[in-house]
Formats: structure tokens, sequence, C-alpha cells
């Protein structure tokens, strides 16, 4: 499968004409990321199928630049309920109207969007037969059921016979940084934040008239909200209908109607009954709950502007609310951005790079053209760029991290609420038991426990939970209930059925949590060490909230002196947990 990539690439389309010659190319089996070569080896000749997943724009869009050079272009959104059950409701309107903006935005250039449900593959091998296509683009993935359907639709793609022979899948992604060789990524984010690399500037689609299709074909119908969740429980299993309601109960709300014995009022969704998700008349949150930021990428970009700029103020109602929500949302210092653009980010509404193009270019504005060595102007610029090229090293470290995947225990991506979660699995056959880490560790501590249990007739998972080792580490406020709720999530998302919880130290805390307000997702638990309050009748909900969460100045501070005190003594303290065996506290542990 060859990966495109288009490092400090023009936007200008001419450029893409003939072979293609700003384009390059880098393959996962091999150790160079970005090998120049040209395009396809193949001229880019016939139909071209453009697959959407979560790359829902039309605004810096490698593929659809490269795509707009062959004669015949069609693109598809395949409704594939694998994939739209990872999503909560509100996620799954976003997914809606940034669809219907794609279809908008395709046909103001003389374009469409083919709108199909069912399992990709089947579609996408049905549709490159239909319209004899000679490539299918596709965005590169690193979570591992994703890139499990490619390969599923590479395989299906190979019984498509077609003049030029069968179609290729091209992957492609939006290039943040021009990295040449994942070998080389260092081994933290703190020191891949020292090589200071310059980022990519976003494309623009220049053309104002894209490729048609060369036959006629059934566009398909925009579905509702209602087709959407009436999709997803037709392709439930027994247990999934009552597992989904139990994703759209938060643990909060269970353990308060425990306390307050207030019955049956459980949070659920109330919009199933709703025919479509409305867009608020000049309002950028366009959800029912109206959290998020979403609708059209310039919609996102016009949120983006206001909450760059707030600090200024406004006279714009659309801005005012955006600067409500950045004041409801700042549980800590740059949270809120990840709180209101986090899903469009995900769903690829808008690019990552083209949020650090505009704040870089708001930087500039504010300072005359120059950027400061000493850091950004406003905390909101300095929120939009952490966030951004922290969710950049860590899709980069997946990557890396799926190209040398072939030691003793392999690594995998799960994705939770657009955060990449990184696990291990092992054993065939038996039953289910999910391994669940301490303070400061990772799914790593578990690598000489996981082959022994899958040796002994189990199938194994190991889980890093969300800001611990590899696993993503937004700027979010951290509880124990998130963290609860991420391992239901996984239980019911990635293992399938209920589970034997093992947890360690404060992973203890956490599975005991799970086991008592999803009982149903537990088979038994194991403690190991246990650590953590054990909500008392009334404490739990204090605990919870986000404002006994926030910090002060003096806080922060003396957080970041703890850190670099840690740093410093690592392997000294490890080796003090580990006082009978101290080779267990080797450089594997401590890079980690």
């Amino acid at each position: 499968m060859a990966l495109l990539t288009f490092p400090h690439f023009s936007s200008h389309f001419p450029l893409l004409s003939s072979h293609f010659p700003s384009l390059s190319f880098s393959f996962p089996n091999t150790r160079s990321f970005s090998s120049t070569r040209r395009y396809c080896s193949m001229k880019a000749t016939g139909t071209a199928i453009l697959w959407f997943k979560h790359d829902l724009r039309t605004d810096d869009h490698p593929a659809l630049l490269a795509a707009s050079a062959f004669p015949s272009l069609v693109p598809i959104y395949v409704f594939d309920h694998r994939i739209l059950s990872r999503f909560s409701d509100e996620t799954l309107e976003l997914v809606l109207l940034a669809v219907e903006d794609l279809r908008k935005s395709l046909k103001d250039r003389g374009s469409d969007l083919v709108i199909r449900f069912g399992n990709a593959e089947n579609v996408i091998q049905q549709l490159a037969t239909e319209v004899k296509a000679t490539c299918v683009f596709a965005e590169q993935e690193v979570e591992y059921e994703l890139r499990f359907i490619i390969d599923v639709v590479k395989q299906r793609l190979k019984s498509v016979s077609v003049p030029q022979g069968s179609p290729r899948i091209e992957l492609w992604r939006t290039p943040f940084y021009d990295i040449k060789d994942l070998e080389n990524l260092p081994a933290s984010y703190d020191e891949f934040k020292k090589l200071r690399l310059s980022v990519t500037t976003p494309l623009q689609l220049s053309v104002s008239k894209l490729p048609g299709a060369e036959i006629e074909l059934d566009w398909g119908v925009l579905p509702s909200y209602d087709d959407i969740k009436g999709f997803l429980t037709s392709n439930q299993q027994k247990s999934g209908e009552k597992w989904s309601l139990m994703k759209e109960t938060s643990a909060e709300t269970i353990l308060r109607r425990k306390v307050l014995k207030s019955g049956n009022n459980i949070e659920r969704s109330s919009r199933f009954g709703l025919t479509q998700s409305r867009e608020r008349n000049g309002s950028v949150f366009v959800t029912q709950k109206g959290n998020i930021v979403g609708g059209s990428t310039n919609n996102v970009l016009n949120a983006l502007a206001a909450y760059l700029r707030y600090l200024e103020g406004t006279a714009r109602d659309d801005w005012q609310e955006v600067h409500e929500k950045v004041r409801a949302s700042e549980s800590r210092n740059g949270a809120s951005f990840i709180g209101l653009f986090g899903p469009a980010l995900s769903l690829g509404i808008i690019s990552r790079r083209k949020v650090h193009y505009e704040a870089i270019k708001y930087e500039k504005e504010r300072n005359a053209g120059f950027l400061s060595p000493f850091g950004y102007s406003a905390a909101t610029i300095a929120a939009a760029v952490d966030a951004v090229c922290s969710m950049e090293w860590y899709w980069l470290l997946a990557l890396k991290n799926q190209k040398n995947n072939h030691g003793i225990h392999s690594t995998r991506i799960w994705k939770w609420k657009g955060f990449l979660i990184q696990y291990s699995v092992a054993g065939e056959d038996g039953p289910a038991i999910l391994l669940v880490h301490g303070f400061g560790a990772f799914w790593e501590h578990y690598r000489d426990n996981i082959h022994g249990l899958a040796e002994s007739g189990n199938r194994v998972w190991a889980i890093t939970i969300l800001g611990f080792g590899k696993s993503e580490k937004p700027n979010v406020v951290y509880t124990e209930l998130l963290w609860a709720e991420l391992l239901r999530d996984f239980i019911v998302d990635i293992v399938g059925e209920p589970v034997h919880l093992v947890g360690n130290s404060i992973g203890g805390y956490l599975v005991a949590i799970v086991a008592r307000v999803w009982s149903d997702l537990i088979k038994s638990i194991v403690l190991i060490n246990s650590a953590g309050n054990v909500i008392p009748r009334y404490s739990f909900i204090p605990l919870s909230t986000i404002q006994d969460r926030q910090t002060s100045g003096a806080s922060w501070l003396g957080s970041r002196i703890l850190v670099f005190y840690l740093r410093l003594r690592t392997q000294e303290l490890l080796k003090k947990c580990y006082p009978t065996r101290v080779e267990r506290a080797d450089d594997f542990l401590i890079i980690i």
C-alpha cells in the first residue's frame, strides 16, 4: 500500500498535472518515511475514488487535490456501523452536519458525494466495480480497527478488474512536519519539541471545478439522525443495545442517582426522535447540547478566529457566544480549546496544521509580523498551538509503533473521544482479562504477565489509560470517573464481552469504580496493592466536579517543580519500588 505525503507542497493546482512531481511517498514496510518517487508509478488515468472517513473537508485536503487531476472523480462517505458505533450522540450530529457541508462544497465545484450504508469493504468494492476505478484514495490511519478495515478493502480491490489492472489504494496524510524518517523520532515529546521543526503550509483547492463521474450514479440521500440511530441499532449484537445505553449514561449521573435516590432519572439521549440535527441561526455550536464547535469548515474557522481573539472582546453575537463558552470550559489553563474544538479536529472538519497556521498568523498580526522566542502573546494562541502540536506528536508516535510492531508484544491503538489510546492483546481463546496499570505506569508494566496468562487459556488485554505512557496526554481535567468511563468504553468497543478486571495501585481504584457502576461488564475483579479514595457515600460527587480540579498558579508551578525533581530521580525511585529485583528498573521502564 503506497502512502502519499505532501511536504512543503505548493497549493497551486497546475503543479499537480502530468506525473505530480511535487508529491512524495513512503511505504509502511520500509524505514524511509518520505522517499521521493513519481505518483503511484502510473499516470492519473481512469476514475479515482476518494473515500472520506475522518477528513470531512475540502480545505487543506491533499488527496482531493491529487485526485482532481484524474479524468473522473467519485468521492464517497460510507456510514459504517463499526466506525459510527464509537461516536457519542453529539459527535453523530457533527458527522451528519459535516457530511452535509462536504456534499455541498463538492457540488459547488461540479462534483458530488456518494452516500452509502454498510461495511466499507463491500461498498468500496461495489463502487470500484461500477465506475471501473483505477485508484482509491484513503487517509492513513493509526487506529487498529480502521487499519484492519483498510487492509480488507485493499484485498477486495484485487478482485476488481479494470483495463489498467486492479485498482490501487493510495494512503495519504496531511503532513504537519516534513519528517523524513520516523526511526529517528525522539522517545519523548519534550525531546521532540527541542527539534523546533517548522510546520508545513496548508493547501488550498484553487480549482473552481472538479472532474465529475463518467457514468450516471445513484449518489444516495443524506440520512437523518433517526436514520443513523436506527441503522446502528439494527447492527448491534445481542447485548449491543444494552451496552450502548451504558455508554450514553455518565458515571457521575449513575452515582448521583444512587446517592440521591432519584429513581430512574438517567441521563440519556433526548435526540432519538430528532429528524435532523439543527444548526442554530448564527451559532457555531451546532449540536443540541451546544457544547462543541461544528458544522462546516468555515463555521469552525469562524469559531477559531473568535477563540484566538478572546482577549480583544467583540460586539459580534456569535463571537460573544464563543467567549462565553471559553469561560465556562476553561477548567484549567488552555483546556477550553480541546473541549470546544477537539471533536471537529478528530473528524477532520479542520486540519491540525490549518489551526496552527491561523494561530501563528494571528500571533504575527499582534506583534508586527514577529514571533517572540519567549512564548505567545495570548493564552488562547498558546493553547491552540500546543494542542495541535501534541496531537500530531502522538499520531506520529502511534504510526512509528505500527511500523515497528514486530516484537513479542503487539501494540495497538484505539481512538477514544478523539484521543489515541495504546493497548496490547494476546491469546486466541478463553475468558477475557483486562489489565489496568497503576499511577505513573502503562500497559508494559504487565509485560511479563500477559503471555503467561494467555498461554494459560485466556484472552488478555492490557491498556495504557489516558494521560499515561504513550497514550495521548490532552489538556483536559483528569478524574477517576473519566478514567472509569474510558475502561467502560474499552470493554464495550474493543473486548466486546464481560471481563475479569485486574487493577494495580490506582488502577485497582478505577476497576472498583467500573465494577460498582457497570457490574454487567464485569465477571470478577482482582485488586493488587489497590490505592485511591473508596468513594464514601457522599464524597464522590464533589470529587468528580470540574471546580474541585481547578488549580492555582502556585499549584501549577509546584507541580512543574515536582515533575522536574521526579525526572531527575526516576531510576532511584523505581528501584525502591522493586527492592528485591532492582534490575526491573531498566531503561525500558524509565524511557516510557
